[in-house]
């Protein structure tokens, strides 16, 4: 088949994709960029002036295809510079001034008044969790809103309580951050989910057991200008840590251990949240390292270290015949090892809405199954997913310089919607290969209209 692209019009295509990537240069040098530039599969120059086609009976290239690059992600996220800013006057309280000890038994009630006395103080409060202790925690609700800006140093350790029967009021959340604006929560401590009892009573560990709700370790609820960075999350009932319905949030610096093996543990959980920076994290858990899902847009993760796990996921979406929106992502500079998934989006049959304007590049996999994946036929239950004809839409997705090894012979795979196929996929400078010496990766493409740029491989045939 002749190409459809005339030679001026690929001039224009390759002048536009120039534009769009110099707007993504150079950021500020971490240690995890120094991890990945010494990876000898990482070139973040890896990128061609030319532009080369692949066609076949599903794969129709739209003549307006590059169009969907010049949309605008990247406004500045807004620093909560009032936030992190140091006061002249402040008011310092400790968990200790209000009965915490420390020494086994609960100190719920204790961490509620101390919150409650820096809630409500009109002067810059800052809530201190002491080093070299560690405090052990009901579910607690630490509501807004406060009367100031509010600083949280957590320097020892909290840890949750094991006996289920503390959860009966609700089930799903441990620690809850709600309606709480320009809140800072760092301090190098630790937040433990105790999280094995649940594990051993899941489902998805005994097949033989009924499937219940399992709380999230900690959840940020409407809040706005966040910046949570430099803690250890640990062994989570469920998910770690989660942010619901915010507005403008930074993560910095967080570090999130589960087994491997611990059921529904993602790292990072993005609901609902509009304008979020995940950066500088390690996440090594039983489930996605990074989830998004319904209602998110503007969300940018850099500089990421993920597995074991289930990689980087934007999904599930659309399930129960759901409407799903997700917009406006960038994931840049992670390095993925010995994941189930890599770079991934999933989607329900009978869903509706949209994933769009996404954007992986600068990615290492490492012994990864399924490098690249899209599943609009994801179907996470025990019965067979009945075939709907409604899907959620997935359009204008890039991945550029991805680069490393595939666990499983198939190293992309688009399994898209027969009837809402996905569109305006973009592969720029792709080299996946098989981690078993001698063997050759293969790709999977079904229903899927797309575009190579550089050198692609494996390619769609």
């Amino acid at each position: 088949m002749e190409p459809i692209y005339a030679t001026s019009h690929l001039l224009s295509v390759v002048f536009v994709l120039t534009s769009f990537l110099s707007c993504f240069g150079a950021r500020q040098e971490n240690p995890i960029v120094k991890q990945l530039h010494h990876t000898h599969l990482y070139d973040p120059g890896a990128y061609q002036s030319h532009l080369s086609t692949s066609y076949r009976s599903d794969i129709v290239h739209n003549p307006r295809f590059p169009s969907f690059l010049d949309y605008k992600t990247r406004a500045p996220i807004t620093r909560t510079s009032k936030a992190s800013a140091p006061a002249n006057s402040h008011k310092l309280v400790t968990v200790d001034d209000f009965g915490a000890k420390a020494d086994g038994t609960d100190d719920s009630e204790a961490f509620k008044k101390a919150w409650n006395a820096t809630c409500s103080s009109r002067e810059r409060a800052v809530l201190v969790v002491p080093k070299n202790k560690t405090y052990h925690l009901k579910p607690v609700n630490f509501s807004g809103p406060c009367k100031s800006h509010l600083k949280v140093l957590i320097y020892g350790t909290i840890k949750a309580s094991v006996k289920i029967s503390d959860y009966e009021n609700d089930r799903r959340h441990w620690l809850v951050v709600e309606k709480v604006k320009n809140l800072e929560v760092r301090g190098g401590g630790i937040i433990n989910g105790n999280g094995r009892i649940w594990w051993v009573n899941s489902c998805k560990t005994n097949k033989t057991l009924p499937c219940k709700r399992a709380p999230t370790a900690l959840t940020f609820l409407e809040c706005k200008n966040l910046v949570v960075a430099n803690l250890r999350f640990l062994n989570a009932q469920k998910m770690h840590l989660t942010f619901q319905g915010c507005v403008n949030v930074r993560a910095l610096d967080l570090f999130v251990k589960a087994p491997r093996n611990s059921p529904n543990t993602d790292g990072i959980h993005v609901t609902g949240t509009k304008k979020i920076k995940i950066s500088k994290c390690i996440i090594r858990t039983g489930d996605d390292c990074i989830s998004i899902v319904s209602g998110s847009t503007r969300i940018e993760a850099t500089d990421i270290i993920c597995g074991p796990g289930h990689g980087i996921s934007i999904g599930s979406l659309g399930a129960n015949n759901s409407e799903a929106k997700v917009s406006h992502v960038e994931v840049n500079r992670a390095t993925l090892s010995g994941t189930t998934n890599g770079l991934r989006i999933k989607t329900w049959q009978g869903g509706s809405g949209y994933a769009k304007k996404i954007r992986f590049q600068n990615v290492v996999m490492h012994n990864v199954t399924n490098p690249i994946i899209i599943d609009q036929y994801y179907c996470d239950q025990v019965d067979p997913c009945p075939e709907q004809p409604s899907a959620v839409k997935i359009s204008q997705v890039m991945y550029r310089n991805i680069k490393g090894t595939s666990e499983s012979e198939v190293a992309v795979k688009f399994n898209c919607s027969k009837r809402n196929p996905c569109r305006q996929i973009l592969l720029q400078d792709i080299d996946l290969r098989r981690e078993e010496i001698n063997g050759s990766a293969k790709a999977s493409c079904e229903n899927v209209k797309l575009a190579n740029m550089g050198h692609v491989s494996p390619m769609c045939a």
